[in-house]
């Protein structure tokens, strides 16, 4: 109906006022997809849990910062630095290799099966799932957010320049490297080699051993 307040709006302005009840309220609307952004960039569960729990105080404590639009992007754009925040301390550590990198054993991330899968159907989708998110995580922390951004949330090239700050050009190009980057890494993983998309696969299967 015409001139029906919206609710999500109407939680929002009670949120700024100190209402934590109305602010919880809009924690549990938008949990899923801040963990779902979260865990892309971070790889494994604890530190995607612990980036989106930051993620929330910093946008309680920020509410005043908001000024409309919608309001599950500004939460992403907050978990997106949160998290970009958290990659750049652990650039001093060093590099370590695929079956390294924390999911190795565990993976939260993969969507439920098609209740019509196989057995076989649901293994092999689990092991592809794992072994994107593996490479996912072995990318440079800026080509990563870039990728997560554009191929886990769907945004476009001006919807992350501005969300990160950066020009269309660099988006682009990080962008290519990332999806190159972890082309070459799946084409590397033997087991869910023939499991790929047309699109990670090599043009030519002769090169392939």
């Amino acid at each position: 109906m015409a001139g029906r307040p919206d609710p999500e709006q109407t939680l929002i302005e009670t949120a700024q006022r100190g209402d934590l009840d109305a602010f919880n309220a809009l924690v549990l609307r938008h949990q899923d997809s801040v963990y779902t952004l979260a865990y892309r960039i971070m790889g494994e569960p604890s530190s995607a849990a612990d980036a989106a729990q930051e993620a929330f105080i910093s946008a309680y404590r920020r509410l005043d910062t908001y000024r409309g639009g919608n309001f599950r992007s500004w939460l992403l754009r907050i978990a997106t630095n949160q998290c970009y925040d958290e990659l750049r301390r652990r650039q001093r550590r060093p590099a370590i290799s695929v079956e390294d990198l924390p999911g190795a054993e565990a993976d939260d991330g993969p969507t439920l099966p098609d209740p019509t899968d196989t057995p076989e159907q649901i293994a092999q989708q689990h092991e592809l799932q794992r072994a994107i998110q593996l490479c996912i995580s072995a990318l440079k922390a800026e080509q990563r957010i870039v990728l997560v951004l554009s191929d886990v949330e769907g945004l476009n090239y001006h919807e992350i320049a501005t969300q990160l700050g950066i020009n269309l050009g660099t988006v682009k190009s990080r962008l290519s490297r990332a999806r190159a980057a972890v082309r070459d890494c799946l084409q590397s993983v033997r087991s869910v080699r023939e499991l790929l998309p047309s699109a990670y696969r090599l043009t030519d299967d002769n090169n392939v051993d």
